[in-house]
């Protein structure tokens, strides 16, 4: 079984990640972790945190002269912050733990309800873990999931569709196409592909600055080129749309998700929402639409599996909510930490590496092995079934 777990705080030394169930043979570079973390530290309107952090993964065990051994891979990412919080943060001896201590919780966090469960009246060992920090540590794993899958031609995007009330219609994505839809995705500032909605999205992110507030908005994630008969019926937790979607749900702030066209297939008749199945001699079976997200009764149909997430506004804000203080309970502003004003962008690479653990994952269930070409063997001959009996083909 493919696991990941993280550990480490927002101004600890370190975040910290352990992979188990990865194959052997497969190659992995520092620098291709270092690209995604790059990319999920970017976007407009993100906080001064970005402007000190530059993250950097170190690789400490797990892969050696460049490719996995089948060991467990762990990977550190240093906090250079921390030179800045040791005295508030130290493991020992935490000198000035005291002058950094929040009592007067965040509408929207998790520091209250946090505090009631472990019973910590200092709320900034809430906080430290709960924060979205803890997303690079997500996304380094990602990037080896995701390289898995790239092994395999299967590839994993995503796209900005609304920050506030702004609002950019979808593109369709196709495997051809991939690696140009993905340059220009990366050239945004908001990772939006509709230059007039960036604009505008740019411009409500400059007023939500100035007023205080914060924002939040919906992306999209995808994985192109997976096979048929991914996941399966025979049992709820093996659905892959239920993994694929709980996974989502575990970014912080996303507050909804659905598969394929979800919500709109709602309110529409089956005759609007069910793909309808082709079939050409020169072309084999094939579908014209794609409202299911490429996933029909918790299995991979073929088609593009998408998703979308919706993000609510980032707790913290600079014209503070009404809260509480805990020492002398009466109603207070809540605390002010450093933040961003909208993280969507980031967030829609953090999707990215939740798409690529669950796909990973329920691919491996299928055709794992020990080693890279133990699985590829077991791949092929899948396919070849496929296209010999079923006459699909990969597109």
């Amino acid at each position: 079984m493919l696991r990941y777990s993280t550990a480490g705080e927002s101004h600890g030394k370190a975040l910290v990640t352990i992979i188990e169930g990865m194959p052997a043979g497969m190659e992995i570079s520092s620098d291709e972790i270092n690209l995604q973390l790059q990319r999920r530290q970017k976007g407009y309107g993100r906080g001064g945190r970005m402007t000190i952090e530059s993250d950097e993964v170190e690789i400490l065990a797990g892969i050696r002269s460049g490719r996995t051994t089948g060991s467990p891979i762990a990977l550190s990412i240093r906090n250079r912050d921390w030179e800045n919080w040791q005295d508030i943060m130290a493991a020992e001896n935490a000198s000035q733990a005291a002058d950094r201590a929040v009592r007067r919780p965040r509408p929207g966090h998790a520091d209250l309800a946090g505090a009631m469960k472990y019973n910590h009246a200092d709320m900034r060992n809430i906080l430290e873990r709960a924060s979205a920090r803890e997303t690079a540590s997500r996304v380094a794993a990602g990037a080896i999931f995701r390289k898995l899958l790239e092994c395999f031609n299967i590839y994993i995007y995503s796209q900005v569709l609304s920050i506030g009330e702004v609002r950019a219609a979808p593109e369709m994505v196709s495997l051809q196409g991939w690696a140009d839809f993905l340059a220009r995705v990366e050239a945004s500032s908001v990772r939006c592909l509709e230059k007039e909605k960036e604009s505008l999205m740019r411009a409500l992110i400059d007023q939500a600055r100035q007023a205080g507030e914060s924002l939040g908005g919906s992306f999209e994630v995808g994985a192109l080129g997976l096979p048929p008969g991914i996941g399966t019926y025979t049992c709820w937790e093996g659905r892959l749309d239920a993994r694929l979607s709980g996974l989502l749900m575990t970014i912080p702030a996303i507050k909804a998700v659905e598969i394929g066209d979800g919500i709109n297939n709602a309110s529409s008749p089956g005759s609007m929402v069910h793909d309808e199945i082709h079939y050409h001699p020169e072309k084999g079976i094939f579908r014209l639409s794609n409202h299911a997200g490429g996933i029909e009764g918790g299995m991979s149909n073929g088609e593009t599996i998408w998703a979308r997430a919706y993000m609510k506004p980032i707790p913290t804000l600079y014209k503070p909510l009404l809260s509480v203080n805990t020492d002398s309970w009466l109603e207070e502003k809540a605390d002010v930490e450093r933040s961003d004003i909208c993280a969507v962008p980031a967030a829609s690479v953090v999707g990215e590496a939740m798409l690529a653990y669950g796909i990973a994952d329920a691919f491996l269930d299928k055709f794992g092995g020990d080693f890279i070409e133990q699985i590829r063997d077991s791949y092929d001959c899948y396919c070849n079934y496929l296209r010999k009996v079923w006459r699909w083909e990969k597109t």
